[in-house]
């Protein structure tokens, strides 16, 4: 599989999301989805310590065993682990850190991210603590998610000479919501972050098997209750256009999720949910399809114009 560079760290362009673990998928189920993701070359697995209420980490942790040297383990801290567990200050960073490492079983983190913005907390502190982090050795990159234009600009601008920056973020982006084309994508480009897109298939809308008219898939996320802003006539519209797009050049709507992202500088690896081996498989394959220019800008006029192009 191809690789690609998060800072100092090289990932497979397609990587696992582990958010289904512990709470959709059960530690079996998951060891299994795992077996398949590296068996299909996938090597960046993303978590966050909020995913299952810590299970995830937990599972993975036990999982990965003496095969955590093959993978890029990615994790994230910020958002509410209970009362008092919260946020981007530096002595809750330090206390998340280690509790994410004893779950996870590891010495250290390959990309440790902010999960979201802390507006009570400078972001010079946290990067701070971040940078002290990385000089121990316990984490080896840093990246952010959810962070608009202006709080990219602003940590790149607290960032001290030789201290660890941002060289990630990790933002909501697919064919059906494409606002990070706006600006933050540009901003990425212009400071060599790496842009790693979460819901890649809209909830699965973009995976194919959501079709207009028929009924939805039993134990899926759009079954689960996901989506009620996804699952709407006007994006069964574009879905059904995009998939004789895909079907006129011999590929899946899947295969076309993953390419068209994959054609957008700078992404870094496409991080999809798989509750099976085989969605793990089919991801990871996927991203055979190299989705070219012009490909690109005939998609865009199959897609919804949400913002005026300025970049």
């Amino acid at each position: 599989m191809e690789k690609r560079k998060i800072g100092s760290l090289k990932v497979s362009a397609v990587g696992l999301g582990c958010n289904n673990f512990g709470w959709r998928t059960d530690e079996a189920g998951s060891a299994r989805v795992v077996d398949a993701a590296l068996d299909a070359e996938i090597d960046f697995f993303d978590t966050a310590d909020i995913y299952g209420a810590g299970q995830s980490e937990e599972f993975l942790g036990r999982i990965m065993g003496a095969r955590r040297n093959r993978i890029v383990l990615a994790t994230k801290f910020g958002m509410s682990m209970g009362e008092g567990r919260q946020g981007a200050k530096p002595a809750y960073i330090r206390r998340a850190l280690e509790d994410s490492l004893r779950r996870l079983r590891t010495d250290r983190i390959d990309l440790y991210q902010l999960h979201q913005p802390d507006p009570s907390t400078p972001i010079a502190e946290t990067l701070a603590a971040l940078d002290e982090l990385v000089k121990a050795g316990k984490v080896r990159e840093i990246g952010c998610s959810n962070f608009t234009l202006g709080q990219l600009r602003e940590a790149e601008n607290a960032v001290k000479a030789g201290a660890a920056r941002f060289v990630s973020v990790q933002n909501h982006y697919n064919m059906l919501h494409r606002e990070p084309e706006k600006d933050v994508l540009p901003e990425c480009r212009r400071l060599d972050i790496a842009f790693i897109p979460y819901f890649p298939l809209a909830n699965g809308l973009l995976s194919g098997k959501y079709r207009r008219g028929e009924p939805i898939p039993g134990g899926s996320r759009a079954d689960a209750g996901f989506g009620p802003k996804v699952f709407n006539e006007e994006n069964f519209g574009i879905v059904e256009r995009l998939i004789d797009f895909a079907a006129a050049r011999g590929h899946s709507l899947l295969e076309l999720a993953f390419g068209w992202l994959l054609a957008h500088a700078p992404m870094a690896s496409v991080i999809a949910g798989a509750r099976t081996p085989e969605q793990a498989r089919a991801n990871a394959e996927a991203a055979d399809w190299t989705v070219a220019p012009e490909d690109v800008t005939e998609i865009d006029k199959l897609l919804p114009e949400v913002w005026s192009r300025t970049a």
